[in-house]
């Protein structure tokens, strides 16, 4: 059980945990999330940390759908930041306690400014990496951003 599921567990949120063979040669991790448990990759959403105002150690996470990009400008606005660029993946594990690809928003090391893309409030429910590759949890995005006290923000592009 990873530390994302179980933050999860003992909040008492409602989950469902997805596991699938992760293909060690894919490195589109949240596209194949999403081919392999057959999901529609606007429900799947991948964690991504970014650097502010070129500090690679002031991080915050943003969380969008697989089936787009995140736009940094967008999450800079969002974290109170001029600009962002994508963090380190060593910082990124140091700071998470997660391995890139496994990466969860959930339970991580130490918490960061969270951010989800707005597209998810129109959503019952989305899919987030639980802290491994090859394991999603699916919960609500109310419940995401309450396990996180991350915010909805615009941050998403095609």
């Amino acid at each position: 059980m990873t530390p994302a599921i179980k933050l999860a567990k003992k909040k008492g949120v409602h989950f469902n945990v997805h596991q699938y063979e992760h293909d060690p040669a894919n490195t589109n991790f949240g596209l194949e999330a999403a081919e392999v448990l057959g999901q529609n990759p606007n429900l799947v959403f991948k964690t991504l940390l970014f650097s502010l105002n070129g500090d690679p150690k002031k991080l915050a996470v943003a969380i969008v759908p697989v089936s787009g990009m995140l736009d940094l400008k967008a999450a800079a606005k969002a974290a109170g930041g001029k600009k962002a660029e994508m963090a380190d993946p060593q910082i990124a594990e140091k700071t998470t306690g997660y391995i890139v690809g496994g990466i969860s928003p959930l339970g991580q090391k130490k918490r960061l400014p969270t951010f989800l893309d707005s597209s998810a409030q129109r959503l019952e429910t989305i899919c987030v990496s639980a802290g491994r590759r090859g394991l999603e949890i699916e919960l609500a995005p109310n419940d995401l951003l309450s396990l996180t006290s991350g915010q909805f923000a615009l941050i998403a592009k095609e």
